[in-house]
């Protein structure tokens, strides 16, 4: 399985990226090392969209608050970049895909990204991971 996420990226040109206690949706909090991860600027703090394709190099459950009945599971992780995207992906190219049930790699990405603007780690269909990669 692959994953995605999109968080605020203070150096895009980073070789290594380390995000601490991230939100997980979708599948989110399986990642792990050696998984694929496509990496999201995320608009809502400045950045372009995506920007990167890496491998978990580690990946830890962040333990949860005590006397929280309720919480979204959160996963701090550290990615190695392997390829720099070449053409831009973000909520502008992803806006108008909304047929949430058109199957489409362009409308999972809006819905899990998107639909809900928090910063988070999802997992990816394997149509979709094919469709990032041409990006690169």
């Amino acid at each position: 399985m692959a994953f995605a996420i999109k968080t605020e990226i203070r150096n895009p040109r980073a070789m290594v990226f380390s995000f601490t206690a991230q939100k997980t949706m979708y599948g989110g909090k399986h990642i792990a090392a050696d998984d694929v991860v496509f990496v999201f600027a995320s608009e809502n703090e400045g950045g372009s969209g995506l920007i990167a394709r890496a491998i978990v190099a580690s990946a830890e459950a962040t333990p949860p608050k005590i006397g929280i009945i309720r919480q979204t599971p959160r996963v701090s992780i550290t990615v190695r970049r392997t390829a720099s995207a070449a053409r831009p992906l973000g909520r502008d190219q992803l806006k108008r895909f909304k047929d949430w049930d058109d199957g489409r790699p362009e409308t999972e990405l809006n819905f899990k990204f998107y639909r809900q603007a928090t910063n988070k780690i999802v997992g990816i269909s394997d149509e979709t991971a094919a469709f990032l990669e041409r990006f690169f």
